[in-house]
């Protein structure tokens, strides 16, 4: 059985080319950032392979400093290993770790949304994430309009105390 660990700089190497695996479902990311920004990865390790990935992005907002907003992104996991809990325990693994930070939201785009809802995310529209729209989806080479992206804007609803202890 496998688990979930923080990764390390040895594990970048695996986690681009199981993200790469994937170009429709998660954005493209080079060695480079993967490395810069390996202490925001988690991973999910089976038989000393990785198999499952997932990072956070912080979002300034500008303008309005008492918004503090985290993203879920490349959430990621080897199609052999769908179904199997592997995205649901790196997603409670990933927020269970940014809420040390207090964030006021967190966020993802997603072309899951099912997935996420089962989890405790909602759909809301992206003209809620204007910032995430200016600094990440403006630059994005896949659809000439951020606003006319496919992927599902979604947050995580506020959880109850008792919500907290499981995740």
């Amino acid at each position: 059985m496998g688990e979930v660990q923080r990764a390390v700089f040895k594990d970048a190497k695996e986690i681009y080319e199981l993200i790469k695996r994937y170009p429709v479902e998660v954005l493209p990311r080079s060695i480079s950032d993967l490395v810069t920004h390996i202490d925001r990865f988690f991973i999910y390790r089976q038989s000393k392979k990785v198999i499952g990935c997932v990072s956070f992005k912080v979002l300034p907002e500008m303008g309005k400093e008492t918004e503090h907003i985290v993203e879920i992104v490349s959430l990621c996991v080897s199609k052999r290993y769908h179904k199997a809990g592997v995205g649901s325990l790196l997603t409670r693994a990933v927020i269970a770790h940014v809420r040390q930070f207090h964030p006021t939201r967190i966020i993802l785009l997603t072309f899951s949304p099912k997935f996420f809802k089962k989890l405790g995310f909602r759909k809301i529209s992206k003209r809620k994430l204007t910032n995430k729209i200016y600094l990440g989806c403006i630059h994005c080479t896949k659809y000439t309009n951020p606003l006319e992206c496919p992927e599902v804007a979604m947050e995580l609803k506020k959880p109850e105390p008792t919500e907290l202890q499981d995740i």
